[in-house]
Formats: structure tokens, C-alpha cells, sequence
């Protein structure tokens, strides 16, 4: 029986210098891992930390307070990892880090990290898109616009970026519902102007191919979201092949009005004044004859047709 005992005090004693020994290899390791924090050799000090935090926890309680050291330092450096890759323009890598400083924040109940880390994923994601932009790539920064819109139906910048980007790849739907959503969170100003462009540009081609018809649907749908002059100019001479007079002399009343300085002023005032002597409104088509009777080019027309109008 007594040689039990002194077999079981040897098994003890063992025992207390085998984790003595764990001890001290991991405050060694977790040393070797912070003066690799300090020459900022973040890998490195990630690495060791994680193996101090490994023998650490084999100590029981004796290796709890080096426990919480490596559980609080863990999830900075993995942050630190990740904004050292978005400087460095890695953006994928960077967003991977993040996710990865989130993931082990939570683990280790670090709630600081896991707030600024979430704070920085959906900026990160537009710095991204943006560079892609910047660089042309449109596809790519559609996608990646894409990906911001659904975290965030709301965000109106982003949604015109990537009106622009698919108006660069030539995606006319796409780029008029994402000039929509803009228009509705925020960049009304700038979606509805582009709209606007979008669908002048539609008028300008359908009054080439002759479709006056059309052409008059997409000038009105222009002005729906930004009034200009050349919409009303494009949809009067739409309206006059149509021999539509009234719309015509309306819409082309609206050009002046708005751009009263336009070089071709005195000609639509002469175009005018033809359209209201064909309505047989002689008191308008004086009214416009009158506008241009001293005018260089138009002038004599004018003052011919004041002469008859006026017997």
C-alpha cells in the first residue's frame, strides 16, 4: 500500500511539471506572437497567438488569463489584416478578411470588432464597384452594384452608378429601372436628367426612321422626368409630319420658352407663324410674322405675308 502511495505522488508531481512546462510554452509563444504584432508582421503574430491560445487553454485554469489575452487580440489583427488589403486595393480579399474578423469576434464576444467590421464591408463593396467603374469595367462594377443593392434597396448613389455602368454596357432596360430606384432614394436630380436623355435620344432615332409617331411617345415621356428644348423641337417636327398643327405649334411655343436664345429662333418663329395661317388663325400668324419681319434671312417672307395677311 505504500507503494501505491508513492507511485501516485510521482504520477502528481509529474504531472504538475509537465504543465508548467505547457505554461511557459505558451507565454513564450504568445511573446513571440506580440513582438511579431509590433514589427507589424501580422500573419506571423495571428499564427502565434492562435497556438498560444491553443496551449493556453490545455492549462486549465492556470492558462485563463492568457486565454482572454488571445481570445481580445485575435479578432484586431484579423481586422488589421483585412484593412491593410483594402489599402492595398485587394477589395475581395479585404472583404474576406472582415467577414473572417466578424466571424471570430463573435466567438470571442468582441463586440467592437464585429461593429467596425460590419461598418466597413458595405463601404469596401463601393470602393470596389467604384474602381471597376473608374476602370471601365462596366460588367463587373454592375455586378458588384448589384450585389451592394441588395443589402441596401435604398442606397440611391449606388443605384445610379449602376444605371451608368449598364448604360455603358447598353442595357437600356436595366439602366432606366436602376435610374428609378435612384430617383426614388435620393438622386432624383441626376436619374430623372438621365432618363430624360435616354428617352430623347429613343425620339432622336425614331424622327430618322420616320416613326413620328413614336418619336412623339418618347419626346413626352423625356419631358416627364426633365423638360428641355430640344424634346419639344424634336416633338413639334414629329407633330408637323403628322400634320398635327396644333401639337406642333404648341410644342414648338414650349422650345422657345425655353430656350429664347436659340440660333434658330427667327426660323421656328417663321414656322410658327406658317402653321397658325394654315389653322387660318390670321391674328397668331401676324403676331409671328411680326417677330421676324426685320430678321436678315426670314424677313421679306415676313413682311410679304404681313402685307396679305393684313388686307
Amino acid at each position: 500500500m505504500k507503494k501505491i502511495i508513492l507511485t501516485l505522488a510521482a504520477v502528481i508531481l509529474s504531472a504538475g511539471l509537465v504543465s508548467a512546462q505547457d505554461m511557459a510554452k505558451a507565454t513564450e509563444t504568445a511573446q513571440n506572437a506580440n513582438e511579431a504584432l509590433v514589427a507589424k508582421d501580422y500573419a506571423k503574430a495571428l499564427e502565434g497567438f492562435k497556438e498560444a491560445l491553443t496551449l493556453a487553454q490545455a492549462c486549465g485554469e492556470e492558462g485563463e488569463e492568457l486565454v482572454g489575452t488571445c481570445k481580445s487580440v485575435i479578432p484586431s489583427i484579423v481586422l488589421t489584416i483585412a484593412k491593410n488589403a483594402i489599402k492595398d486595393a485587394k477589395y475581395d480579399e479585404g472583404i474576406a478578411q472582415l467577414d473572417e474578423a466578424i466571424k471570430v469576434a463573435e466567438e470571442y464576444e468582441n463586440d467592437d470588432v464585429i461593429g467596425e467590421a460590419a461598418t466597413l464591408i458595405p463601404q469596401v463593396k463601393k470602393q470596389k464597384a467604384l474602381a471597376l467603374y473608374n476602370d471601365k469595367d462596366y460588367a463587373a462594377a454592375a455586378e458588384a452594384y448589384k450585389d451592394i443593392l441588395a443589402a441596401d434597396p435604398e442606397d440611391g448613389a449606388s443605384a445610379l452608378r449602376l444605371a451608368l455602368a449598364l448604360t455603358n454596357l447598353d442595357d437600356k432596360d436595366g439602366a432606366i429601372a436602376a435610374f428609378k430606384q435612384a430617383a426614388e432614394h435620393g438622386q432624383a436630380a441626376n436619374a430623372n436628367k438621365q432618363l430624360a436623355n435616354i428617352y430623347l435620344k429613343d425620339a432622336q432615332q425614331l424622327l430618322k426612321d420616320k416613326k413620328y409617331k413614336e418619336a412623339m411617345a418618347a419626346c413626352e415621356e423625356s419631358n416627364t422626368f426633365s423638360e428641355s428644348a430640344n424634346a419639344y423641337k424634336l416633338l413639334a417636327s414629329a407633330a408637323a409630319q403628322l400634320k398635327d398643327n396644333s401639337k406642333a405649334i404648341s410644342s414648338y411655343e414650349k422650345y422657345l420658352e425655353l430656350s429664347p436664345n436659340a440660333s434658330d429662333a427667327a426660323g421656328i418663329n417663321t414656322t410658327i407663324a406658317v402653321l397658325y395661317q394654315q389653322a387660318g388663325n390670321k391674328a397668331k400668324a401676324i403676331e409671328y410674322y411680326t417677330k421676324v419681319q426685320n430678321d436678315p434671312q426670314y424677313g421679306a417672307t415676313a413682311k410679304q405675308q404681313l402685307e396679305a395677311l393684313k388686307k
